[in-house]
């Protein structure tokens, strides 16, 4: 059976040679190949650290390594839903790009039943760490492991140090003082993690190459519940259904607490017939709505060609009816972030269901359809 390691990094590549170094040390299996997932700012230091200064290539000289393989193509930079590779991840759409591409490349490599995957996740970003970890657990096999390395606090976050060395090593450490590499002290600490595949239904599984990492927990958590309920925070503009949290706009917002309350009515849906667009109350029921959590002038000004302050005194005579590409359009915005979040399955119980009856279009919530409780919190 072929070993590799996969690790995270960040800024700190040193992780890489100090968990090559422990698992000799420890007299555990080398790895053949080395995969790195990081970032396309941190890739620059990584390849210094271990090409360009020679660290990678000195540990396996001073150690008498077998050949570890490394190659570019073993880099792998987070990518975009585009395929873009991400500077950084500090931002809440990034994270979920993260979350996505450590999920689908723990995937492919579990897939592989030729190898054994030994996964560290002492570099990189906390949620890096997180998601590896998470991954290796949901999908981790008998044969593969989990590791975190620590080095004695002489030697943490010391930019110089990479392994101790079988010889007398001289560096700068903390505070400017003269360390000597030799002396450092490298734990490897294997972590017991819970092997979830068994447990998990073969579809999901395969599922899991294309889906997201939230579409992923979402499934799991409604696998185990019976009793689902949507949750609707109009001051946060979330839905949160099969505890993954869906972030809508004030606009979206309120369109969606509209329809629910079209839903829940005699007719059990927003009904756009001939004289749909020549009918004020629509308009004034929707900017209700919007008002109470949003004086957003793009939508009052541009779309309803009244000021927030006039409607809020009741001064409509500039309020435009409200248009039926206005209905279509936010129907599939909102539609489409749910899409982004859920699975499938979940998607049709949540989203704005479109249906024709001859002249008209009926809208409506496909939660009320499907009995899920909303639970309101205005």
């Amino acid at each position: 059976m072929k070993h590799i390691l996969l690790i995270v990094t960040g800024a700190s590549p040193q992780v890489l040679t100090e968990t090559l170094f422990a698992l000799h040390q420890q007299g555990k299996p080398m790895p053949e190949d080395v995969f790195v997932i990081t970032t396309k700012s941190t890739k620059a230091m990584l390849t210094d650290g271990l090409f360009t200064q020679g660290h990678l290539a000195k540990l396996i000289a001073d150690y008498q390594l077998p050949n570890i393989k490394l190659p570019d193509e073993n880099i792998w930079l987070i990518e975009d839903n585009k395929g873009q590779p991400i500077d950084d991840a500090k931002s809440e759409i990034e994270q979920t790009y993260m979350a996505d591409f450590i999920t689908r490349k723990v995937f492919e490599l579990t897939n592989k039943n030729n190898i054994s995957i030994h996964a560290s996740i002492a570099g990189g970003r906390k949620t890096m760490a997180f998601y590896l970890g998470y991954a290796m657990s949901l999908l981790g096999r008998e044969q593969d492991s989990l590791s975190h390395v620590f080095v004695n606090d002489e030697f943490e976050f010391v930019r110089d140090f990479y392994y101790p060395t079988p010889y007398n090593h001289m560096i700068d450490g903390k505070n400017g003082k003269q360390v000597n590499c030799k002396n450092a002290q490298v734990t490897l600490a294997e972590i017991p993690f819970v092997r979830m595949r068994q447990s998990i239904d073969e579809t999901l599984i395969a599922n899991m190459q294309s889906a997201s990492f939230s579409q992923t927990v979402a499934s799991l958590n409604s696998a185990h519940k019976k009793d689902l309920a949507l949750e609707v925070n109009a001051k946060a503009k979330t839905l949160t259904f099969a505890g993954v949290e869906i972030k809508l706009t004030a606009k979206e917002c309120a369109f969606y607490l509209w329809l629910n309350q079209y839903s829940q009515s005699e007719q059990a849906a927003l009904i756009v017939g001939r004289d749909f667009e020549e009918t004020l109350s629509y308009s004034k029921e929707y900017l209700t709505h919007l008002q109470q959590n949003s004086s957003d002038v793009r939508v009052f000004r541009d779309t309803f060609a009244i000021e927030p302050e006039d409607f809020r005194d009741g001064l409509h005579r500039t309020l435009k009816c409200m248009e039926k590409t206005f209905v279509q359009q936010t129907r599939s915005r909102i539609n489409n972030k749910i899409n982004k979040m859920l699975p499938n399955a979940l998607v049709t119980k949540i989203n704005i269901s479109s249906n024709k009856y001859g002249l008209t279009t009926h809208y409506a919530l496909s939660a009320q359809k499907h009995n899920i409780k909303i639970n309101l919190t205005v």
